[in-house]
């Protein structure tokens, strides 16, 4: 059951930061405000200078001193318990995210499905380092270990905070690592649930996880330049990725990146079309186009362009935005009215750039007056995919359909942008999802599906969508270093 949104928490204390496994105050308290109706729902300590180096002392501390780093039985133990927590408090979790996000409760629901998965994952692969022992000559034995690399600074967006935290925490702690991880200031009271959970194992050792709640960049920008800090797992924009990427290299500091997307469907002539458009629809409108992964782009077959059009406009225009706490509501918010002149903006520069508008959406709701972010989906379409609505990644409810004669031209036209995050292929024929995932330059393809992500497998992006992969088996890489021990045990004797 959402709250009205019309319900206030003003007594309720300003979130603090979690370090050492004690709450710090400290530093300007500004408000969280609700994206769909303006209003204020709590507030927050922004983090300042002090609190980011005690965070870095702490989890340093936790990683010389105790027991973390050596006891992958505890890792795996802690990362087990915090699945429970964090799955016996789902509601409150998804409450807090359609409050404080915009989301709309199947989304925040789709986000938290993530969470105990990708934590009982990680509680696995903690006990299992996959080092190896050879024997490399008569009486000489070689093995290669992997040990964790010390302190991690995440760094998290606000468009799915409660996951993309998780999704980098999850692995650098069965890694053996401890964390510093930096909250968006959207994300704040979502954040204090957070905290709380980790406060309620008590076999997690103090210091092992610490976070912050930031507007700004301190955090990140300490955590990126810190000695002590030895790897950064960062999920967010490109333009950020590469400034970190750089800050980052002059200490030559392990950086994994998830980054943005520009994600096309490749609709075929034999696609079904009734299972394809609400999808492609929904990888539109999910979280207001504020994903990674959004479906920005439509390429369509030349013959079967008409219908799709047709049915494209039509179920976009259909769309109803509006509040979490409405059950009417097929789209959030997006995050902020900043948010919403940015989009507005895209659109109003693509059209004087010569695309041509099939739908225009916009601000607003139907309901006259509304203090929320809201913008109804657009669909445009063009013909040069040179241009930049079909090139920077758009971040709201935004579409942009282009027309394809072959195959080779549909490959072609869904590579042409510096973005390889993933791909949708929409198609009956049982062969050409095999021959065309493999010349598409994205990280993820789904097959008449969109975003259908496994916890369980690799996940990252191709290109300009980042490096490093989080989830899987090679989710532990960018928090271990590999070392070699060999020993003559013949002493000579052969």
């Amino acid at each position: 059951m959402l709250p009205s949104p019309t319900d206030q928490t003003h007594e309720v204390p300003p979130v603090r930061h979690w370090i050492g496994a004690q709450y710090v105050g400290g530093g300007v308290i500004l408000p969280s405000v609700d994206p769909a109706t303006g209003a204020t729902i709590g507030s927050f300590h922004d983090v300042e200078a002090e609190q980011v180096g005690a965070a870095i002392v702490a989890a340093k501390n936790a990683f010389e001193t105790s027991s973390w780093p050596d006891s992958p039985m505890l890792r795996s133990q802690v990362l087990s318990h915090l699945a429970d927590r964090f799955e016996d408090r789902r509601e409150e979790l998804v409450t807090s995210l359609c409050r404080e996000n915009g989301k709309l409760q199947a989304e925040a629901l789709r986000e938290t499905s993530y969470i105990g998965r990708a934590l009982r994952m990680a509680a696995g692969l903690a006990i299992h380092p996959r080092g190896r022992v050879a024997d490399v000559a008569p009486g000489v034995q070689s093995m290669a270990i992997r040990q964790p690399i010390g302190v991690v600074g995440v760094i998290t967006p606000w468009n799915s905070p409660s996951y993309l935290s998780v999704r980098s925490i999850a692995p650098a702690l069965a890694a053996g690592c401890t964390v510093v991880v930096k909250m968006p200031a959207q994300a704040a009271q979502t954040a204090a649930i957070v905290m709380d959970l980790l406060a309620s194992v008590p076999e997690l050792p103090a210091g092992v996880v610490n976070i912050l709640i930031e507007t700004g960049s301190v955090a990140a920008r300490r955590l990126v330049e810190a000695p002590d800090v030895k790897a950064i797992s960062y999920t967010g924009s490109t333009a950020t990725g590469r400034n970190i990427a750089q800050a980052a290299a002059s200490q030559l500091k392990r950086v994994g990146l998830e980054l943005g997307g520009k994600t096309p469907h490749l609709i075929f002539p034999d696609a079904d079309l009734d299972a394809a458009i609400p999808v492609v629809v929904k990888s539109c409108t999910v979280f207001a186009g504020q994903f990674c992964m959004t479906g920005s782009r439509v390429l369509v077959h030349e013959s079967i362009a008409d219908e799709v059009r047709t049915r494209l406009v039509a179920a976009l225009g259909a769309v109803r935005p509006g509040p979490a706490a409405d059950p009417a509501s097929d789209m959030g918010p997006l995050i902020d009215q900043a948010a919403v002149r940015r989009v507005n903006r895209m659109v109003d520069e693509a059209v004087e750039g010569g695309a041509r508008v099939l739908l225009r959406g916009g601000p607003g709701v139907e309901e006259p007056g509304s203090a929320g972010s809201f913008y109804r989906p657009t669909l445009l379409e063009v013909d040069d995919s040179a241009v930049p609505i079909v090139q920077q990644e758009i971040f709201g409810p935004v579409q942009v359909l282009q027309v394809f004669a072959t195959e080779d031209e549909a490959v072609a036209l869904a590579n042409d942008t510096e973005f390889g995050l993933s791909a949708s292929i929409w198609t009956r024929d049982v062969d050409r999802p095999v021959r065309l995932s493999r010349r598409l330059e994205a990280g993820l393809i789904s097959v008449n599906s969109w975003a259908n992500l496994t916890v369980e497998f690799e996940e990252g992006g191709w290109k300009a969508s980042g490096t490093g992969r989080l989830g899987g088996l090679a989710g532990l890489d960018d928090f271990l270093e590999y070392k070699q021990i060999t020993q003559d045990f013949a002493g000579g004797r052969r």
